[in-house]
């Protein structure tokens, strides 16, 4: 029995292969001319020649530094009123506040916070105040009074003696007849009847005296506030304050207005409600107020008219010449709240 041979299949499958391998070939070399294409092209644009650049001449400045004044920490520092048993012949070495007379900086209690300001405990309040102390209004009293003039009895004038008048005839005046005309008296009589007595002259209204307010014993009521501050030298509560003469000038102009308010604010506090009135006006070089009025008022409007009329009536010294020209148009902003607390 004759067994076929089987016939050989690798020619065909070589040929398979061959073919593929050639495909891949030319996918390849097309990809790779594609790939040089594309980098000739981005090499070709990126160095060509660069735009020159327009010749722009050099600007230099110069400054003269020896003629610019150091920056300053602060033009104006904040004003805080100095007390007389606090006034220290030396001006401290850190000039941090404004004020009417030199102080130096103490603490009765160690440091406790940042601020530049004596440790101390009291209530909380949105002001500073370092001590306390009772309010003392001017003294009236104590001021030169007018001697009064002694009034002169007013002396009796004369009765004059009745003359006899005719009586008009009955057709003349109708209104006359009702009422007929006074009977006759006799002279004699007329002499010895009293002449009514003038009655007494009333005293005119003495007018209400306005009291001085720089010079006349006033202190402004004061209570101890909280304050957690970084001062560590012992003594009674201040801070470092030189005292200059726009400082001396605030606290007039201060104690002018502080004392016509406590005046009235005493005498109509059953009017006035608890809160705080802002108030804000300008002092001209006469010492007459300008630009008044109230930014903010939380209390009812009896409280605000006191304010007003406390700036009104303060009797303001003229502005020191020297001060005019240090101050902003000649003028002297003023900017106080007034607070009426609970009693608590």
């Amino acid at each position: 029995m004759l067994i076929p041979k089987a016939t050989d299949a690798t020619p065909p499958m070589n040929e398979k292969r061959e073919r593929r391998k050639l495909w891949l070939a030319i996918i390849a070399s097309l990809f790779l001319h594609v790939v040089v294409a594309l980098s000739l092209a981005a090499f070709n644009s990126s160095s060509g020649p660069l735009p020159a650049e327009e010749d722009t001449p050099v600007e230099l400045t110069m400054i003269d530094l020896s003629a610019t004044p150091p920056p300053s920490a602060s033009v104006n520092p904040p004003f805080v009123a100095t007390d007389p048993a606090k006034e220290s012949p030396q001006e401290p070495k850190q000039k941090t506040f404004e004020s009417n007379a030199n102080s130096l900086a103490a603490s009765n209690v160690p440091a406790s916070g940042d601020l530049p300001l004596p440790s101390q405990e009291g209530k909380d309040r949105p002001f500073v105040q370092m001590e306390t102390q009772e309010l003392a209004l001017p003294s009236v009293a104590a001021q030169a009074q007018p001697t009064p003039r002694p009034t002169p009895k007013p002396t009796p004038a004369p009765t004059p003696k009745p003359e006899p008048s005719a009586t008009p005839e009955p057709e003349q005046f109708a209104m006359l007849k009702a009422t007929p005309p006074p009977p006759l008296r006799d002279p004699a009589e007329a002499e010895a009847t009293p002449p009514p007595e003038a009655a007494t002259p009333t005293a005119p209204p003495v007018a209400r005296p306005i009291p001085d307010s720089a010079a006349s014993g006033f202190q402004p009521q004061k209570q101890e506030t909280r304050i957690r501050g970084r001062i560590t030298n012992r003594g009674p509560s201040s801070v470092d304050a030189v005292g200059t003469p726009l400082g001396k000038y605030q606290k007039q102009v201060s104690d002018a207005i502080g004392a016509r308010w406590y005046y009235y604010t005493k005498q109509k506090m059953d009017l006035v409600t608890i809160g705080t009135a802002h108030v804000a006006a300008e002092v001209d070089p006469d010492g007459k107020l300008r630009n008044l009025r109230v930014l903010s008022n939380n209390a009812n409007e009896a409280f605000a008219n006191v304010c007003l009329q406390s700036f009104q009536e303060a009797k303001i010294p003229p502005i020191p010449p020297d001060l005019i020209a240090t101050l902003p148009g000649g003028k002297l902003p003023v900017d106080i709240s007034f607070t009426i607390f609970a009693n608590r």
